[in-house]
């Protein structure tokens, strides 16, 4: 199943394709008992995708039976027991693809000429995603984490690793000439060419860097680093050889700590706008202010959800669930065209805006 959200990828997500591109959409869960439920749902909504295919006459047999199949083969490669909150199949002819999204979406199934993939995109918004270097003297380890988890990133040549064993180690040691493991020339050219990686990686794709280990290799990678120079360091040794578990423990308190700076410049942000004139909220308001291109600055909840639709006019109205022409993911389809038109978008512990109902936005103008 695929969690990173590429600008390339999404590009290519967003590529035309032949009718029917089909996508899957349905809300998975982390924990008992909330996901025994999740088999019978996704086999019900991929079902559901299969009859509106032989259902719809402009789709023929041929490239029915090649889309069933891809979305057979899509089925297959779900892993619920590592599922988040909610997940994504894409099928065409002859290509499909998982996603496993750290944010909910509503069950449905479309079929267009293009993949919906303003759920992924909210949800790449909302995850805050990071990267953390642990470093030792003879392995460096690259992480990829969000909010709720971190993995080993395989990429730009990590892990880096060499042997600490210095064939020359015996005579240096007899004349009283063995530098220290992180004062030897050997291993400051290690260390740069970790530098070198990772700045080949924040290039692609840029995010927080946090950077673990040993105070001696903190302090090497201060006066020889770049972008490690300037990450975030956390002295803790051992990670680059320990688990993601550990990782995540040893980073956690310094994310949440950045969150809540980010939380507190936010609300200011928009107490500041209030005072200018720059400032919407509500889906209806910063729905009108998105499509027109004027929002700066948006801000939302993270588990805020709202199910709209279309009054006819110039006003979205609230609607139920399953309504005829009900718009259930209206807040990610704000946020998709606010990041369309180049807006910065923030997303907040639910409760932080409260007074204005769960979103709100810094205006351009």
């Amino acid at each position: 199943m695929e969690h990173a959200l590429s600008p390339a990828t999404l590009t290519e997500l967003r590529r035309p394709r032949p009718y029917p591109a089909v996508s899957v959409l349905t809300p998975t869960h982390r924990r008992e008992p909330d996901n025994a439920q999740d088999p019978v749902r996704l086999r019900n909504v991929v079902a559901e995708a299969k009859k509106q295919l032989e259902a719809d006459p402009s789709v023929t047999r041929e490239r029915r039976l090649d889309i069933v199949e891809q979305l057979d083969r899509a089925l297959a490669e779900v892993d619920l027991a590592h599922a988040e909150d909610g997940l994504v199949i894409f099928a065409a002819p002859g290509e499909h693809q998982v996603w496993s999204l750290a944010r909910t979406v509503p069950e449905r199934v479309v079929l267009s000429d293009t993949f919906l993939t303003r759920n992924l995109v909210a949800a790449q918004a909302s995850e805050r995603p990071f990267w953390v270097l642990s470093v030792s003297a003879d392995r460096v380890t690259l992480w990829n984490g969000d909010g709720e988890r971190v993995v080993e990133e395989t990429t730009e040549g990590f892990p880096l690793t060499r042997s600490l064993e210095d064939p020359d180690a015996e005579r240096q040691e007899r004349v009283g000439d063995l530098p220290s493991t992180f004062r030897d020339e050997q291993t400051r050219h290690f260390l740069r060419d970790a530098d070198t990686a990772v700045s080949a990686v924040l290039r692609k794709h840029p995010r927080p860097l946090y950077v673990t280990g040993e105070t001696s290799a903190l302090s090497l990678l201060d006066e020889i680093g770049t972008v490690t120079k300037k990450a975030a360091h956390i002295p803790h040794g051992g990670l680059a050889h320990g688990t993601p578990d550990a990782v995540s423990q040893a980073v956690g308190p310094l994310i949440s700590a950045e969150a809540r700076k980010e939380v507190d410049a936010v609300t200011r942000e928009l107490e500041a706008a209030r005072g200018r004139k720059a400032f919407a909220a509500g889906v209806d308001e910063l729905w009108q202010s998105a499509s027109e291109g004027r929002v700066q600055l948006l801000v939302v909840e993270e588990n805020f959800r709202v199910t709209v639709r279309d009054d006819g006019g110039d006003h979205l109205v609230p609607a139920e669930s399953g309504d005829l022409d009900a718009r259930e993911d209206i807040v990610d389809e704000i946020v998709e065209q606010c990041l369309e038109t180049g807006a910065e978008v923030r997303f907040v512990p639910d409760g932080t805006l409260a007074e204005t109902k769960g979103i709100a936005g810094v205006l351009r103008y």
